[in-house]
């Protein structure tokens, strides 16, 4: 088959190889720098040919995109987002059926302990990024994946609608906890990714401390917002908040009281907000 059958084409379609684990050392001083990430590639182009009649001259094997990762890593990882387009830019620029690459990162945290002594496991927060490379600028964006904040008051619950299905009472202090996944695009690249990336993680922590939670929507916005008046660069932000319960326990069939000490947390089912802050166009 040289074309599609009549009645039949092909669609959007990609493909990349996804899970490379890189781990990286940096040896130049006693004190070593360990960094520790999972890149995610996804090329696209003109790629009919494999498609229709398994050509396969305009496609770079997925074992190769790997072998590029490793290769750009000799010399150091730098910013996660940096790195990112060095690989989105390499593809599309030398391979010539490839028009559009997908560069997604993800940096698994470790915790410094001595000069060459790393601990990892402290609620598995991943740092994101992701650039998306067509010729010409490239579009970034970076972000945070499964950050675990809580909250033990401050925050409540009350004058939602209520109809003949629902039990939950209102309440006017309780535990608030979530998994946070957050994604902040950038208009212009910052100068300095890292920077940048330190003020947005800090302003998402302070907002989320800082405010008086009557909602989780409500504590959504806030950080949207506070993380876009922290990064000049970004012009939106992505939130994705799992309403991790925490329920109180009745221990009065013990002869106990409990003045919101003793809870269950809770798994599923959970709720789950999600939303996006803009920058207004000036």
């Amino acid at each position: 088959m040289t074309a599609p059958t009549p009645g039949f084409t092909l669609g959007p379609n990609s493909y990349g190889k996804s899970g490379v684990r890189l781990v990286h050392v940096d040896r130049d001083t006693p004190r070593h720098v360990l960094r520790d990430l999972t890149v995610h590639t996804a090329l696209s182009g003109d790629l009919d040919a494999t498609h229709y009649t398994g050509d396969n001259t305009g496609v770079l094997p997925t074992d190769t995109q790997k072998n590029t990762v490793y290769a750009f890593a000799r010399d150091g990882i730098g910013a996660v987002e940096a790195f990112a387009e060095r690989l989105a830019r390499h593809f599309v620029d030398t391979a010539p059926a490839i028009a559009h690459a997908r560069v997604r990162i993800d940096e698994h945290a470790w915790t410094r302990i001595g000069d060459h002594s790393f601990a990892s496991g402290e609620g598995g927060e991943l740092r994101t990024a992701e650039v998306r490379y067509g010729g010409g600028d490239a579009q970034v964006a970076a972000g945070v994946r499964d950050l675990l904040l809580l909250n033990t008051t401050d925050s409540e619950f009350s004058g939602f609608l209520a109809d003949e299905y629902t039990t939950l009472p209102a309440t006017d202090d309780r535990i608030l906890a979530t998994a946070v996944t957050a994604t902040w695009d950038y208009a212009t690249a910052p100068a300095d990714p890292d920077t940048a990336f330190r003020t947005a993680r800090a302003a998402l922590l302070d907002a989320f401390a800082d405010t008086y939670s009557l909602s989780l929507q409500q504590t959504l916005y806030a950080v949207g917002e506070r993380i876009l008046k922290a990064v000049p660069e970004a012009r939106e932000v992505r939130l994705s908040l799992p309403n991790r319960h925490h329920y109180l326990q009745d221990l009065g069939r013990f002869g106990l009281d409990n003045p919101g000490v003793v809870f269950q947390a809770g798994d599923l089912p959970y709720g789950l907000i999600e939303g996006t802050v803009r920058r207004e166009a000036p």
